[in-house]
């Protein structure tokens, strides 16, 4: 019996990445699964994928910027596989880069949009779910930008990823009582599309304690310790996983 068996779970951004590495793992340890990202056909290799492995998972996408996409999410959940324990909101992109006083509001807005408001409209669906089934796990992606540093031109990244630690307070606030577990995940940088090219990298890692990046699958397992009952007493809190990026900085 896997960490996760007969528990269903939701993972948006799960076409690539962390996201993608998440979904292999929490199907490895039993989920069932509902993954959504904007690319139908990363989704369905995904979905074969686990399949093959014995697991089972359902491909639901669209873009998180949109409340039907995540009441599809849902429902999905409950049609598929009768209802909802974890939500893990991966979803993220860090948009323009570029300062403050050159920054388009409309890139401001576009970023606030996918890495933060996209997770309260998760959420905002996600909890009634989640509730039905007597509690259970949310999960959100946030970053070391914007909590332990700033970076060049991430600023509007920052911001929404640092109001994460907020909402992951206030659903505690809110929910705790009622058995919901909410938790902001923090990795370092990792190995994906998003880190850039080998130069990048390579900058990137040396902002690390362990002066690497991680790799997905790392994440991943972070990740599964808060869907887990492992972590059955964490709750309202940021867990680094980061290469000791944080501990070097703050």
């Amino acid at each position: 019996m896997g960490l996760l068996a007969n528990k269903v779970a939701l993972i948006t951004g799960a076409g690539s990445g962390i996201g993608r590495a998440a979904a292999l793992c929490f199907a490895r340890e039993g989920a069932s699964l509902v993954v959504n990202a904007r690319r139908p056909a990363s989704l369905e290799s995904l979905v074969t994928e686990i399949s093959a492995a014995g697991g089972r998972a359902l491909a639901v996408p669209g873009d998180v910027t949109a409340e039907a996409t995540h009441e599809a999410l849902v429902a999905g959940a409950v049609d598929a596989f009768g209802g909802l324990d974890i939500a893990f909101n991966n979803a993220g992109d860090v948009g323009l880069a570029a300062p403050f006083a050159e920054l388009p509001v409309a890139a401001w807005e576009r970023a606030l949009a996918v890495n933060l408001t996209a997770a309260f409209l998760g959420a905002r669906v996600q909890v009634p779910a989640l509730l039905r089934r007597g509690g259970g796990a949310l999960i959100f992606t946030g970053s070391f930008v914007g909590v332990s540093a700033g970076l060049p031109g991430m600023g509007a990244y920052g911001a929404a990823k640092a109001g994460l630690l907020g909402l992951v307070k206030g659903l505690t606030a809110d929910y705790a009582a009622a058995g919901i577990r909410a938790n902001a995940l923090l990795p370092g940088g990792t190995v994906t599309a998003m880190a850039g090219d080998a130069a990048q990298q390579a900058w990137a890692a040396g902002l690390h304690a362990q002066k690497r990046l991680a790799t997905p699958a790392e994440i991943a397992r972070a990740a599964l310790f808060l869907a887990s009952d492992m972590a059955s007493f964490v709750t309202g809190s940021a867990l680094w996983a980061d290469g000791g990026n944080a501990a070097v900085k703050l």
